[in-house]
């Protein structure tokens, strides 16, 4: 099956080639809803840390992206540095608001994502309230500009469900789940319990932090009330749970059901909420372990080498 997704990958990179800015612009859509559903399942999937507050990350990557091209860095090439920003970011943030669990958890990443949002609508020096354009990107054509964004969007998709997997296959994914299905137990076996969670914290709010910055390239503009907006974890949220909370294909059909319902229903107005809150209560009550966890078969195994 790995052998099948990196064909899959392959043929992908080549849209820009064969199909043009009008395929490229929705499949960077796609790929951005599987980086956020991916790194957001492995804070409640396997870590059993449900954050409100996701969102946080994406405007610090996208606001490091802004400040690191001020400096004059190449916009593209400061992707992952603002991703690494945004990993730093969270690391003394996650000692005060891994003190808590459960919904306080929930709560105060909610609560964080709103101080960041409150800090840098309160700051001329990056835009304040309206917005900033990103500069550093006007030596790009156009075409070439949709398609590099293409392109680290796929990479960073792919990237993100692999790093996943690669956690969850290995010793930490074992401690990872651990962890999440009690965490006094776990801590009673011998698992660093803080350290494991800060691990996913730090690495989801990287990984988050890219998608922030992938969103600028492509709208060009940010604001702190959309970037910064709740919706986004609302997104991953149900994403993952209609998917199939703690697997590794269950972020990309939740990705995959909601882009579709997204494309085919948005024209409809306020009913599209209304069906996409019919979905998620439809699932919820007949498949409580997500539509692939309930139908679908391991396509990237993790328990195998967990249980050696």
């Amino acid at each position: 099956m790995r052998y099948i997704a990196g064909f899959i990958v392959i043929l992908l990179a080549a849209v820009p080639y064969t199909l043009g800015p009008a395929v490229e612009q929705p499949l960077v859509t796609l790929f951005s809803l599987v980086a956020m559903a991916s790194w957001w399942n492995l804070l409640a999937g396997f870590t059993g840390l449900t954050s409100f507050g996701q969102q946080a990350y994406l405007g610090v990557g996208a606001y490091g992206l802004y400040v690191l091209a001020l400096a004059g860095i190449d916009p593209f090439v400061a992707i992952p540095l603002a991703a690494v920003l945004a990993g730093i970011v969270a690391l003394p943030v996650s000692f005060p608001v891994l003190r808590l669990s459960g919904g306080h958890f929930a709560v105060a990443t909610w609560v964080l994502a709103e101080i960041f949002r409150l800090s840098v609508t309160l700051s001329p020096a990056i835009g304040g309230n309206t917005g900033v354009s990103l500069p550093g990107i006007s030596g790009y054509l156009p075409l070439l500009r949709q398609a590099v964004v293409y392109w680290w969007a796929l990479g960073i998709a792919a990237g993100s469900v692999l790093a996943v997997w690669l956690l969850a296959r290995g010793r930490y994914g074992l401690a990872a789940r651990a962890v999440g299905d009690d965490p006094v137990a776990a801590a009673s076996s011998g698992i660093r319990v803080a350290r494991i969670r800060r691990w996913a914290y730090c690495l989801a709010a990287a990984g988050t932090g890219a998608v922030g910055a992938l969103l600028f390239t492509h709208t060009l503009y940010v604001q702190p009330g959309s970037i910064f907006g709740v919706q986004y974890s609302v997104l991953m949220m149900f994403m993952v749970l209609i998917g199939g909370l703690g697997t590794i294909e269950g972020p990309v059909a939740g990705a995959l059901i909601f882009f579709a319902l997204q494309q085919t229903l948005a024209a409809h107005g306020p009913w599209y909420l209304v069906l996409l809150g019919a979905v998620a209560v439809a699932v919820t009550l007949f498949a409580p372990r997500g539509l692939w966890g309930h139908l679908g078969r391991p396509l990237f195994p993790i328990a195998h080498l967990q249980e050696r």
